[in-house]
């Protein structure tokens, strides 16, 4: 039995079955991967993998046990390299945070400068994504961190804790009649043209979802996945834009004025997500209580062992 032989068990899993695209990610050929894997159920004398012809088209019941092991082989031996890294190498290494435009937009900056000052041989990558592709490249491993707002607790092989609570704003162009007419209602924003967030991000989908329960019906004209674009187009006189308050900033944004909207839009909370069983190196530690200072090793570490104990998760 062979780590490798794992690996492909576990990739072919994740791939749908699909041994093409599973040899594609590993950088091999399908046959090669279709021979290893019955070699290994071979070496088992089970099945993991029902079939059609040459096709894949299950997992078998004790397959699925065979996984659930492979999966954690996998990690623990991953969890070695870390280790490795930690003592061996020092205060380098590499890290690869998976967040939305919005958070290493406006909420890392500071945290990346202070984390490089820190870790001047540490190689970071910040790779963006929807909150799905963040919570997937986490999940495989791809990915070290995940932040995002949406989509990480849908997938149970992240452990997740809440980083921060955020609130969104209304942004009209300097003059508009909106900025002049009181006090801020659901009521009053849908009379105009809106441009938001895409449903599958930033608070996108509760947006909506706050319209409807009023018995509203918003008019968004446009919808995209950061606030810059949001912002580019309220300045062109399109509509009106809803965005995350930390994405305003009167200082860059002139020709905008901002109207708080806190009162009319539910809150929403930041969470930083982990892969389950993951040993996190000491850089690693400090980059998440950089980004969210109550999240201490202690605090982390508290985190993990309740999620192995099955245990409440830490909350904000």
């Amino acid at each position: 039995m062979k780590l490798q032989q794992l690996r492909y068990l576990v990739e072919v899993s994740r791939r749908g079955l699909n041994v093409s695209e599973a040899a594609e990610a590993l950088y091999t050929s399908q046959p090669g991967v279709s021979k290893q894997i019955k070699m290994l159920e071979d070496e088992l004398g089970i099945i993991v993998f029902e079939r059609s012809g040459k096709r894949l088209t299950g997992i078998t019941e004790p397959g699925k046990a065979v996984l659930e092991i492979s999966n954690r082989i996998l990690r623990e031996a991953e969890n070695l390299k870390r280790v490795g890294e930690e003592f061996a190498g020092g205060d380098s290494g590499s890290l690869v945070v998976a967040t939305t435009h919005t958070q290493a937009r406006y909420a890392l900056p500071p945290v990346v400068k202070r984390f490089t000052e820190r870790y001047a041989k540490v190689r970071l990558h910040i790779h963006q994504g929807s909150p799905a592709q963040i919570a997937e490249w986490t999940s495989s491993g791809e990915a070290d961190l995940a932040i995002a707002t949406e989509a990480l607790d849908s997938f149970p092989q992240l452990l997740t804790m809440p980083c921060y609570q955020w609130t969104h704003c209304v942004i009209a162009p300097d003059g508009h009649p909106v900025l002049n007419q009181g006090p801020l209602t659901l009521s009053l924003l849908a009379r105009y043209p809106l441009i938001t967030y895409d449903p599958a991000f930033t608070g996108g989908g509760r947006i909506s979802q706050t319209f409807e329960r009023q018995g509203l019906t918003p008019n968004i004209v446009l919808s995209a996945i950061d606030a810059d674009v949001i912002k580019t187009y309220v300045g062109l006189g399109l509509g009106l834009g809803i965005i995350a308050r930390i994405a305003f900033d009167p200082a860059r944004d002139t020709g905008l004025q901002a109207l708080d909207a806190a009162h009319l839009f539910p809150s929403n909370t930041t969470r930083l997500g982990l892969r389950r069983g993951t040993y996190l190196r000491r850089y690693e530690y400090d980059f998440i209580e950089f980004f969210a200072p109550h999240l201490t090793r202690k605090a982390v570490e508290r985190s993990m062992q309740g999620a192995l104990s099955g245990a409440d998760e830490y909350q904000l």
